[in-house]
């Protein structure tokens, strides 16, 4: 690999400040609505699934990048709050899989479309800073 330059620092340092600032933003809006960070990410995860049936609490985990014993509390805590339910699998009762009631669903359709809209407004920005990276070499494996 080449050696980096100044501008390639400067372009990481612009990009990581960039998903702070917009991960800030983020958190500032989900506590506007009534909700933790962690619930807003396990709405997403939850309403973002592509399982009819929603998501089981060890996709929920990997998801969020979180162990499952941590997952389960969430979801406790969510459940608690009236944004997620418990439901059992109708083609195996052992699972069990998550999803938004309708306040849940309220919160996260109205923060989905805020993030949406701030995308958009920092796709100029992402699409400055990455104009310039080189593509890596996709190798083969085998």
């Amino acid at each position: 690999m080449p050696k980096l330059t100044s501008r390639d620092y400067s372009t990481l340092l612009h990009f990581r400040t960039a998903l702070r600032r917009f991960e800030r933003w983020s958190e500032e809006r989900a506590k506007q609505v009534g909700l933790t960070p962690a619930q807003h990410q396990l709405l997403l995860a939850i309403t973002g699934h592509t399982h009819d049936q929603g998501p089981t609490i060890g996709e929920i985990a990997d998801y969020l990048t979180v162990r499952h014993h941590s997952a389960v509390g969430l979801v406790d805590r969510a459940v608690d709050a009236g944004l997620v339910e418990r439901i059992r699998d109708p083609q195996d009762s052992r699972v069990v899989r998550l999803i938004a009631t309708a306040l849940g669903e309220e919160r996260i359709e109205a923060l989905s479309e805020l993030h949406l809209a701030e995308l958009g407004r920092l796709t100029p920005l992402l699409d400055h800073l990455t104009a310039s990276l080189p593509i890596p070499e996709v190798r083969a494996e085998g």
